[in-house]
């Protein structure tokens, strides 16, 4: 599955966490919601930023790469209407330099003046630019040309002497005969809104999406521990905000329930039974609200 149908299941899996309940008909890009006030609009990833930078959208999930290069393209102290409200924590992928493999470049610098294909011109523009020296108002001498796909083959095919193109795992980079030089931007999905919206139900789709994405990246720990250890083990489990104590019938024990990052839990259990606590549980949350 290639990253943009990934972001877009994830999406998915997220508005259903959600309860944003709709049908989405064949070939339609918008589709209304049947149990809130408010309609969806599938747009690509690109497109996002303009339409919520415009006011034309008030929410929308895009990548940060996306949004950094619509930001670009904006003239010089203008500010920018696109706001990120959170990071999603999936679709993580870098805007990175690319040169083929086999050959004598192995600094972006060395790719001053020549030419470089990209999906990303404003981005490529300021960092060669950054890279030159050049002023703001002053175009890098690097040229830039733009294609909208298949950035990887503009090497092989003699279009380019390197790229600036996504890169998730870097297998399609490897198949390509391409390594990484430089990375431009690191990108994951995020919530982005319109500077100027206010409505209550963005303020309610907002929660309801932290929630999730909060359920997503955390486990419930549950464990038993003497009230002697508590400081200790609470240092290992403080919770978002604060462990949960319960005193049990056993005379000088007590029960802690505790929000524990999913990818730490692992060392977490080490670390707790190190520290003499025993029955540790780890439950899954299903949804949450923890503002």
């Amino acid at each position: 599955m290639d990253l943009v149908n990934q972001l877009q299941q994830a999406t998915l899996d997220l508005l259903s966490g959600c309860d944003v309940q709709f049908r989405r008909e064949t070939r339609l890009d918008i589709a209304l919601v049947k149990n809130l006030p408010i309609a969806l609009i599938f747009l690509p990833a690109a497109d996002i930023p303009t339409f919520v930078g415009e006011g034309r959208v008030d929410i929308g999930i895009t990548g940060r790469d996306q949004v950094a290069e619509h930001d670009a393209t904006l003239p010089r102290g203008e500010v920018s209407g696109v706001e990120e409200i959170l990071d999603l924590g999936f679709g993580g992928c870098k805007l990175q330099v690319q040169v083929p493999e086999k050959g004598d470049i192995s600094e972006s610098k060395q790719l001053i003046g020549r030419n470089v294909v990209t999906s990303f011109t404003a981005l490529s523009e300021a960092f060669f630019g950054k890279l030159e020296g050049v002023g703001a108002d002053q175009k890098p001498s690097t040229k830039l040309k733009y294609v909208g796909g298949s950035v990887e083959a503009a090497c092989a095919l003699g279009v380019a002497d390197g790229i600036v193109d996504l890169v998730e795992s870097g297998e399609t980079m490897k198949a390509a005969g391409l390594k990484a030089i430089d990375t431009v931007v690191e990108s994951t999905a995020v919530l982005v809104k319109s500077r100027n919206s206010r409505s209550d139900l963005l303020n309610l789709l907002t929660s309801r999406i932290r929630g999730v994405i909060t359920a997503q990246r955390f486990v419930l720990c549950q464990y038993n521990i003497p009230r002697a250890e508590l400081s200790t083990a609470s240092k290992i489990t403080p919770g978002k905000r604060a462990p949960t104590i319960t005193a049990l019938e056993e005379e000088n024990w007590v029960a802690v329930s505790s929000m524990v990052e999913k990818k730490r839990i692992a060392t977490v259990m080490d670390e707790l039974s190190k520290v003499g606590a025993t029955d540790i549980l780890v439950l899954n949350i299903a949804n949450s609200r923890t503002d």
